[in-house]
């Protein structure tokens, strides 16, 4: 089953690297392409979608900003799962604070590089990061990230609008993530003490639940698999 994995913002395939799937799965990572001036996230992924092999069966796996790319996706393509990590489903989901902030445009007055600071503070507390390993990935991470992509990013999802769930999709989130968090949402799988960073730090964990749905065609009795979880 070719499964097509996207990461987050601005972030490139090393978020993934510590998942280890079913060799009956070929991984197949989606490399980030220029946006378009005042693009939205819905013609962003609607041109990234291209890149798909739609002649044969298929999944998407997005975590963070790449799992709302792969919801979008889902809508036009019709995979046959689609598992979101970290990430939320509907527009309605994202915290009060980014809808708002969305509205009034904050986000023009902001510098791009400003985004890109790491401190203790965001490492630790937003994105949860604990061993030394972790923190040197998210900085690496950070350093080799667009500032403009990187704005361009945050304001299309500050002002994204969707309000459909596409069939077959499954999202995986964490009780402690700071960073998209929702007392509405209600995900499939809930990892206990998963932060914005568990699909590298819960790989082992995420790998399963990827393994079981991607083999299971996404016709897993969800009651019963999450109970495994």
């Amino acid at each position: 089953m070719n499964t097509y994995f996207i990461s987050g913002l601005g972030a490139d395939q090393r978020i993934f690297s510590r998942l280890k799937l079913s060799e009956k799965i070929t991984v197949i990572h989606i490399d980030w392409i220029d946006p378009h001036k005042n693009e939205s996230l819905e013609a962003y992924a609607e041109r990234l979608s291209q890149i798909i092999d739609t002649s044969r069966p298929f999944a998407l796996v997005g975590v963070s900003f790449g799992g709302m790319i792969a919801v979008e996706m889902a809508k036009r393509l019709k995979p046959v799962a689609t598992i979101i990590i970290s990430s939320t489903v509907l527009s309605s989901h994202l915290p009060g604070l980014y809808r708002f902030a969305g509205k009034l445009k904050l986000l023009k007055f902001i510098p791009a590089k400003f985004l890109k600071a790491s401190n203790k503070l965001t490492q630790h507390y937003f994105f949860g990061t604990k061993s030394s390993n972790e923190k040197i990935l998210l900085n690496r991470i950070i350093k080799d990230t667009d500032p403009n992509f990187l704005k361009w990013a945050i304001g299309s999802i500050l002002s994204w609008r969707n309000k459909t769930v596409p069939e077959r999709i499954y999202h995986i989130h964490g009780t402690q993530d700071k960073i998209l968090y929702s007392k509405i949402a209600k995900p499939d799988f809930v990892i206990n003490y998963g932060t914005h960073f568990m699909v590298y730090q819960n790989a082992k964990q995420i790998s399963g639940i990827i393994d079981q749905l991607i083999l299971n065609n996404g016709t897993e009795n969800l009651t019963q698999l999450a109970k495994n979880y």
